[in-house]
């Protein structure tokens, strides 16, 4: 992308934190943070974050009319998924599993990602 020499200098802008939509945001909030070994750093009636080591923040955002992606199936899309990458497939998968999370059987390539659906039905891949 070109810009204009008359167009302003790009601002710092950055992702302080990401943001999905869910029913249940501190079960929501307690999954991820399971999962990725990160503190609740605030918990509202609707809105919870989780806090990683770097500064990174996932937020979960009361929806209550969250209806979650049925992807494949195109019917409510799929919307955004997140990537997350692990050295061990299978152990991290059994972990993913006992926290709630639901292997999509046959999505991904086995060995390198396979899909799963968080317990508000948004799709995230284990990667190696």
């Amino acid at each position: 992308m070109t810009t204009s020499p008359l167009a302003p200098a790009r601002p710092r802008i950055d992702t302080p934190v990401v943001v999905l939509d869910t029913a249940d945001p501190a079960g929501l909030a307690a999954f991820y943070g399971a999962v990725l070994g990160w503190p609740q750093s605030r918990q509202e009636e609707d809105w919870c974050e989780i806090a990683g080591p770097a500064g990174q923040r996932y937020a979960f955002q009361l929806a209550p009319d969250h209806r979650p992606p049925t992807w494949p199936d195109e019917a409510v899309p799929q919307q955004f998924h997140l990537d997350l990458h692990v050295d061990d497939m299978d152990a991290a998968g059994a972990f993913v599993v006992s926290l709630g999370a639901r292997h999509l059987s046959g999505r991904g390539q086995p060995g390198d990602f396979e899909v799963y659906l968080d317990p508000s039905g948004h799709p995230f891949c284990l990667c190696t």
